[in-house]
């Protein structure tokens, strides 16, 4: 018979859930946001986009097969999306203490206890989930008794906490490609190492201008991207210079105020494996994985940019791309990890806009 312990989430309009703890008994606060993926639990986990955030799973049953090895490839983690959880809480409705699968290490509740991430199950997740689609994401806090404050991430500069601390190089390919690590996921490295990309690798305040590169590639990340003016600027200079950029997440917001567009926070964001695009000018619909929790202004977009995908639920901006020249960003994640992979090709594309550059 399993122990567990009793702890409450409270939401800032004052709703409170009692659950059972089977993380770490840590009373923590953060932004609660919801994802309705069915599996990859250890691909969101250490989804650097995530940090700051009490994740609820809309799916009903988490933890089943477990925590895969801790394994290396190309000097990054094989399995995970970074070196670590970047989740402040988890929230589920059951927890499987028993777990089984040919690559599994650990069980959830190890790897929560191990990061010192609270997890709560036994929560009715549809009722929560209806709150945030009604009202938006909204603060909490997870508490074992002790009463905390609410904490606002989007006040912080997440990205700054999510960013890696110094340059790394990835790779020995013929195109060399500046990264910027904004809170970068691992897939998105492993997607430019199987094209005959060295990914060269930088905080996202690093000062690249100096560096030999063929393209820039823009990461994804987590929080509000006013907090990054300084990046920005680095990508103008990319672009008076004309060299190939292709921005993911964070990236698209990035590189569409470095355009001279404008960012806005969405009502309660995007995150699942679900989320149908449309090509613009086509009547090509992609389904995509997503996650972040602002969105570009369409309508600002000068004149010389165009939207390149737009979300078939609620019409937000799902990409930009300048007229002429070899720009573009994706809102969603082409790389996926976990989610489909149906727009991967859109490296191939970026690839190809480096080697015409170089004609």
């Amino acid at each position: 018979m399993y122990k567990v312990k009793q702890a409450k989430l409270t939401l800032e309009d004052g709703t409170v859930f009692m659950g059972k703890s089977f993380g770490s008994e840590k009373s923590v606060a953060g932004e609660v946001v919801f994802y309705t993926a069915m599996t990859g639990y250890p691909e969101s986990l250490t989804d650097p986009s995530y940090t700051g955030q009490i994740l609820v799973s809309t799916y009903p049953m988490i933890g089943n097969y477990g925590v895969p090895f801790n394994r290396k490839e190309n000097g990054i983690h094989k399995y995970y999306e970074s070196h670590k959880l970047h989740i402040s809480g988890l929230i589920i409705s059951d927890y499987s203490f028993e777990f089984s699968h040919w690559n599994a290490e650990k069980s959830l509740s190890d790897w929560l206890k191990e990061y010192e991430v609270p997890g709560l199950f036994d929560i009715d997740t549809r009722a929560l989930t209806k709150i945030l689609r009604e009202k938006g994401s909204m603060l909490g806090k997870i508490e074992f008794g002790d009463e905390i404050d609410f904490y606002d991430p989007n006040k912080e500069n997440l990205v700054a906490v999510a960013s890696c601390k110094e340059r790394e190089v990835y790779g020995d390919g013929e195109h060399k490609v500046v990264l910027i690590d904004c809170g970068v996921k691992n897939n998105i490295i492993r997607c430019l190492l199987n094209r005959g990309a060295t990914v060269i690798r930088v905080p996202w305040d690093y000062d690249f201008t100096n560096e030999e590169f063929d393209g820039l590639f823009i990461s994804n990340g987590p929080g509000d991207p006013a907090n990054c003016d300084v990046t920005v600027d680095y990508i103008k200079n990319v672009i008076e210079a004309e060299k190939p950029i292709m921005g993911i997440c964070l990236g698209n917001q990035l590189l569409a105020r470095a355009a001279g567009a404008e960012t806005y926070k969405l009502k309660f964001g995007h995150r699942s494996h679900n989320q149908p695009v449309l090509l613009e000018g086509t009547n090509k619909c992609y389904i995509t994985s997503q996650n972040h929790g602002f969105a570009v202004a369409t309508e600002t977009l000068p004149n010389d940019w165009e939207p390149l995908f737009t979300n078939v639920n609620d019409e937000t901006n799902e990409g930009i791309r300048h007229k002429t020249k070899p720009f573009f960003s994706t809102q969603f994640h082409p790389e996926a990890s976990s989610g489909p992979v149906d727009t991967e090709f859109l490296f191939d594309e970026f690839i190809k806009n480096i080697v015409e550059s170089k004609k």
